[in-house]
């Protein structure tokens, strides 16, 4: 029997911010919110759903790809996905425990060290926290313990493979490379397999210097890298036969044939990667050319007959070992003269940062836990699970003694502390070639976050000489200067206090009222008083609110006033009450200013009341912010919309007979035209019932002029209403009349000139086809004229979906 496994490591650099615990808005990413959502929809939904087409392009089968794979995801990710795509999380989970009975009780899931430290680059205590938390988080998740973990880069060291084994860990999966000697088990020499020539087919034992062992596995390098890199995703059938063309004759025991790539190669990096997966892991069952396994279960039933030596501090991305997340070695993606000498200065600033708060942390620590460490270790599950109940019980296994709340919320900023001081090593920082990148920028921000909770907590100056290591790395940019000038540009405005929050919802508020109690964000407010006011244009809020952080338990009471003059002329200020009598003397002073519309009075009274406290809409958090102005814009953006759309309507036949004769098109008739057609088309798109005759209209008049379409708000529009419609359906798949209307808008959206991603609405038609077709499909057969006409009319729905009925 031969063996055929294929690992996908899932993982996205975080993104969160380090305030709000929440992703804000990425343009980048349109139509969608940010890069976690839209990479789940390219790649980590459809491998829940994958396709597997026939000669003719048609849907024969929808596939699970987990469930028949070995994977893990990044816990950061999918403490994302719970929050924000809760389907595709609960889909993972239940492909584990399908997995599990796939292949002898082995679930295909397995952990990752937590946030994609570089272990081999960390310090012991680090390494034993990364492991725990990545056991602790698999385990909540899954509802099982781990029996693999894998390596950020797979980067490995002895002393962390060793802890690993110390933690119940099994087995772990390497690159080639990263062999350097094997032996039979029992045998005193040691045979070189340096340079990748290690053979990857079986499973090898690592004894550790505790006296323990675990299994390593070493992926098929060749193939692996053409997964990657070399387009064999391009075609399933060759994918399947490059993979069963790894068993040699040559090897007489029962031959494992495994390969490791990141998730994302399937589906995000090469799209439709994920069907390429699905047909060749298909037809190689089929065809009987190797059993598909997961390691777990191969190694219950090849134990490993060999042992195995490892090249210490080496990485699968690196051919330096792990100089890619230290130093200049070479490692980028080549940007003609841009260096990565920024990357040790960088290192050498967070080294410094966290071995500055370590004194400080232990000692304030142990006046408050029993082990500051152990605390460290067992906040993996608050982190999980922020409710009062897990509060308890964190502090029944670590306080000292039954502290104040003041002091409690002492010990959430120290877990915090430590809890970014990890996060700050996240791989990503070093990994690719510039300062400024997006990911560079967020470990930088969290180290900010230790910066201002070390401030907070130990009541010294910490920023200044951190700033001053970190102006050592410089950026390729000359606009970006170096890390201290990126810091200030980018981490200090991102700073927020409980004031910031104050002033975001009290603006907010004057465009969107909250309830009594309200969640910001990793914040809760509740009102105490509230009172707005009106004269002309312009309008006022003022009032009082407890804000609490969900993180660290820390409150306060604020009181804020915030005046909109107009437009986006907005000003607010905040601070800390100093009680209800003072409270009320500045209601009452302010008021008679508001009421008189004496604006340079307010303004004074503003200044005077609240001092630096004041704010205006640069203040609010991103999404917010945008959906504000948004709203603030959207009567100037009607009245240019009508504007575009009046000279199109009076002067079409004009735009179409210049369009005619080849004449070069006014400037001003051509915006008219490429704006005034696609607004009209989404507004089509987005209509309650879809039009298909005037739609088909706009499109030929958009053909005939050479008008560009927003292809990308228009597809996602039509996608929005088809799933919509699907969804509909599939509640009452028996309803004649909902399947003819999710029918008749498939009709109409075929007939744009771009594909519309239909996979939602194909995924609900093929579970009925899974489900309910086959009693119809009965009952038809015994001449029940509904059951006929529901069944040909379920037969067109298909066709237009290029599903095969089976």
């Amino acid at each position: 029997m031969n063996y055929l496994c294929v690992h996908a490591h899932f993982y996205q650099p975080p993104r969160e911010n380090s305030w709000l615990e929440q992703i804000e808005l990425q343009d980048s990413a349109y139509p969608y919110h940010d890069w976690n959502e839209r990479i789940s929809a390219e790649c980590y939904a459809p491998n829940l759903a994958a396709r597997i087409l026939d000669d003719k392009q048609y849907i024969t089968q929808i596939i699970n790809n987990y469930s028949r794979i070995s994977f893990n995801f990044g816990p950061t990710l999918l403490s994302w996905a719970l929050d924000h795509d809760p389907s595709t999380y609960k889909g993972i989970i239940d492909a584990d425990k399908q997995s599990q009975k796939n292949f002898s009780g082995h679930g295909s899931a397995i952990s990752q060290a937590y946030n994609h430290m570089i272990l081999p680059l960390s310090n012991r205590r680090d390494k034993i926290t990364q492991i725990r938390w990545g056991i602790d988080d698999f385990t909540f998740r899954f509802g099982r313990l781990p029996e693999a973990m894998w390596l950020p880069e797979t980067a490995v060291d002895s002393e962390s493979l060793d802890l690993m084994a110390q933690a119940g860990i099994t087995y772990v999966i390497l690159a080639p490379h990263q062999a350097r000697a094997i032996r039979p088990v029992g045998s005193t020499e040691w045979q070189d397999v340096s340079g990748a020539r290690i053979d990857p087919a079986r499973a090898y034992l690592f004894r550790t210097a505790s006296g323990g062992s675990i299994s390593l596995f070493f992926y098929d390098g060749p193939i692996s890298q053409a997964v990657a890199f070399e387009k064999l995703l391009e075609n399933g059938e060759k994918f399947a036969s490059r993979l069963t063309g790894a068993i040699s004759a040559d090897r007489d025991w029962p031959q494992l044939i495994h390969i490791a790539t990141d998730g994302e190669t399937y589906g995000h990096h090469h799209r439709h990667g994920e069907m390429a997966l699905a047909y060749a892991l298909d037809i190689i069952e089929s065809r009987k050319s190797a059993k598909i396994t997961n390691y777990g279960e191969y190694l219950e039933k090849c134990p490993p007959a060999w042992e195995a030596q490892i090249y210490e501090n080496t990485a699968w991305s690196c051919v330096h070992g792990v100089e890619r997340w230290r130093s200049n070695c070479g490692c980028s993606a080549g940007r003609p003269g841009w260096n990565q000498n920024w990357r040790k200065p960088l290192r050498d600033a967070l080294d410094w940062l966290r071995d500055s708060i370590t004194p400080h942390f232990e000692t304030l620590g142990a006046a408050l836990l029993r082990d500051p460490w152990a605390a460290r270790d067992g906040y993996i599950n608050v982190v999980l699970n922020r409710s009062p109940e897990s509060r308890e019980r964190f502090g029944r296994e670590h306080f000292a003694r039954d502290l104040t709340r003041e002091q409690q919320v002492t010990v959430w900023k120290l877990m915090e502390l430590q809890r970014h001081a990890m996060l700050m090593y996240t791989s990503c920082g070093w990994f690719f070639d510039e300062l400024s990148g997006i990911e560079t920028v967020q470990v930088i921000q969290y180290a900010g976050r230790v910066v201002q909770l070390a401030e907070q907590l130990f009541g010294l100056l910490f920023e200044e000489q951190f700033l001053s290591l970190l102006a050592l790395a410089e950026s390729n940019l000359a606009e970006y200067g170096d890390g201290a000038r990126i810091y200030r540009r980018y981490v200090k405005p991102a700073i927020i206090d409980l004031e910031k929050v104050g002033a975001h919802y009290s603006i907010s508020s004057l465009f969107a009222p909250y309830a009594e109690r309200a969640d910001i964000f990793s914040y809760t407010v509740k009102r105490l008083d509230y009172q707005t006011a009106d004269a002309g244009k312009l309008r006022m809020a003022i009032g009082q609110a407890s804000f609490t952080s969900k993180v660290t338990q820390e409150c306060e009471i604020l009181t804020f006033w915030v005046v909109h003059f107009g437009d986006h002329n907005v000003a607010g200020g905040v601070r800390k009450s100093n009680g209800t009598p003072e409270y009320h003397e500045m209601l009452s002073s302010i008021s008679g200013a508001f009421e008189r519309v004496d604006i340079p009075e307010v303004v004074r009274l503003l200044d005077r009341r609240f001092g630096d406290g004041t704010y205006s809409l640069r203040s609010l958090f991103r999404d917010e912010q945008r959906r504000i102005v948004r709203s603030i814009l959207s009567s100037t953006v009607a009245e240019a919309e009508a504007g575009y759309l009046h000279l199109y309507d009076q002067h079409a036949a004009l735009m179409r007979f210049i369009a005619s004769l080849g004449t070069p098109m006014p400037r001003e008739f051509t915006a008219a035209m490429e704006y005034a057609v696609n607004s009209l088309l989404r507004k089509a798109c987005s209509a309650e019932e879809l039009d298909g005759g005037r739609i088909r209209n706009l499109l030929r008049e958009a053909q005939l002029n050479g008008i560009p379409l927003d292809k990308t708000t228009i597809e996602f529009l039509l996608r929005q209403k088809l799933e919509n419609l699907a969804s509909r359906f599939a509640a009452d798949p028996s309803n004649l009349d909902k399947l003819l209307d999710f029918q008749r808008a498939l009709t109409t959206v075929k007939q744009m000139p771009f594909p519309i991603n239909l996979w939602q609405p194909q995924n609900y038609v093929y579970v009925i086809q899974m489900s309910l077709y086959p009693r119809l499909r009965r009952r038809a057969q015994r001449g029940e004229s509904k059951a006929q006409q529901w069944l040909e009319q379920y037969g067109i729905l298909c066709d237009l979906l290029m599903l095969r009925i089976q």
